[in-house]
């Protein structure tokens, strides 16, 4: 196959899987709905939740996609569509966040005007910690989110036509302007929307501990999705044992990344020893909670980095899927634990499952029509050569 000549369809096996996935995210809404009516409380909770875990897919494609333009590395160029897709598909996410502010009172201990009255430390912190402020620094956040993914999306569907070089680079500078905007928008909305779940705790690290797992999120659905696409055309001709040797390079990467963000704020919270701070750890030590620690200890970062230092792992897709696979369970538990103890989870809930699936199905159904609908291989971009024959 010329890449050249070739339009590089999407494979039309895309549209089946968007097709499957808005099935199964309307079945899982209908029945979490039930949730709604029978456990109100639960229901607003558990979104939360779950709509974060779902949100760090687009949130992290959008940034390795920063990340990819800015760095030119021929490791993004072969899936920088599944990037792109990704990003543009945070209006859906933008949506989907209407129930949080449907349920904020139920969600934020701090959007409760009879709490707020009875806790000196929240009404410290109401200049920032208010509704109205909350949902203007929302829109805000998506605005420019939304903005940086379509504006890159757009000059490289142009490339698609045209193979002018100085379409490139005005990529490569809207990403290295738009990496600081992302950084900043980021940290501030997962204090808002994580972080702020308990009031009284802070952590000044917390956006880049979100954003190292959000990466790490990307880079494991990327690896399921190509070698799902591995079996048609055009990557049946194009993907090579190297590029899973890449981003099975950068998923260890990022898990170390993860993990060095995990400890930092531990360090730093447990040393400074503040009454406001250790609480968040020592809820997370007790009850339901306490195997949580050596779970995500043990299963989020020694078994993922102790097999992806296989080099034979990484360069077999089928392997480094099944890794994938799990790593993504495990980041789903993160957030769980992350986010359960300030929502005073003390039980596992059926909503906490079927959720996941609610959200993420709408997602991933909206994922795969926008990854349909253009050339699946960005063939002018200056690296394409490179990328498609790597490693020869």
């Amino acid at each position: 196959m010329d890449p050249r000549t070739s339009d590089w369809a999407a494979p039309k096996q895309l549209r089946s899987l968007r097709t499957r996935a808005f099935a199964v995210g309307a079945v899982a809404t209908v029945v979490s709905a039930i949730g709604l009516f029978t456990d109100h409380g639960r229901f607003f909770d558990s979104y939360i939740t779950s709509w974060i875990f779902v949100l760090s897919a687009p949130i992290g494609m959008l940034g390795l996609l920063l990340i990819n333009h800015v760095t030119r590395g021929t490791w993004g160029v072969i899936a920088r569509r599944v990037f792109e897709a990704g990003a543009r598909s945070l209006p859906v996410m933008a949506l989907l966040f209407i129930p949080v502010l449907i349920g904020m009172r139920e969600i934020y201990t701090w959007a409760d005007p009879e709490i707020v009255a009875n806790d000196a430390l929240i009404q410290e912190k109401t200049p920032w910690l208010n509704v109205p402020f909350f949902i203007g620094r929302a829109v805000v956040y998506f605005v420019a989110w939304i903005a940086l993914a379509f504006s890159i999306s757009r000059l490289s569907r142009q490339q698609d036509d045209n193979a002018d070089p100085a379409l490139a680079q005005r990529m490569t500078s809207i990403a290295a302007g738009g990496l600081v905007l992302y950084g900043l928008t980021v940290t501030f909305a997962i204090f808002d929307w994580l972080m702020s779940l308990d009031p009284h705790w802070f952590s000044s690290i917390y956006g880049v501990y979100y954003f190292g797992g959000a990466a790490l999120t990307a880079f494991c659905l990327l690896v399921l999705l190509m070698v799902w696409m591995s079996r048609f055309e055009p990557f049946n001709e194009v993907l090579r044992p190297a590029h899973f040797h890449d981003w099975g390079k950068l998923m260890l990467a990022f898990t170390m990344l993860w993990a060095y963000f995990a400890v930092s704020q531990l360090i730093i919270t447990w040393s400074g020893n503040l009454p406001e701070e250790v609480p968040w750890y020592m809820a997370r030590t007790t009850g339901m909670w306490k195997i949580f620690p050596y779970l995500i200890i043990i299963l989020h970062f020694f078994v993922p980095f102790v097999l992806l230092l296989s080099s034979d792992l990484k360069a077999d897709r089928r392997r480094l899927a099944g890794v994938a696979a799990f790593i993504l369970v495990m980041r789903f538990i993160d957030i769980y634990y992350q986010a359960g103890p300030s929502l005073h989870f003390e039980s596992w809930h059926w909503l906490d499952f079927a959720l996941p699936v609610a959200i993420g199905g709408l997602w991933l159904g909206s994922f795969a029509s926008l990854l349909a609908d253009r050339p699946i291989l960005p063939r002018n971009d200056p690296f394409f050569d490179e990328a498609v024959h790597h490693n020869g």
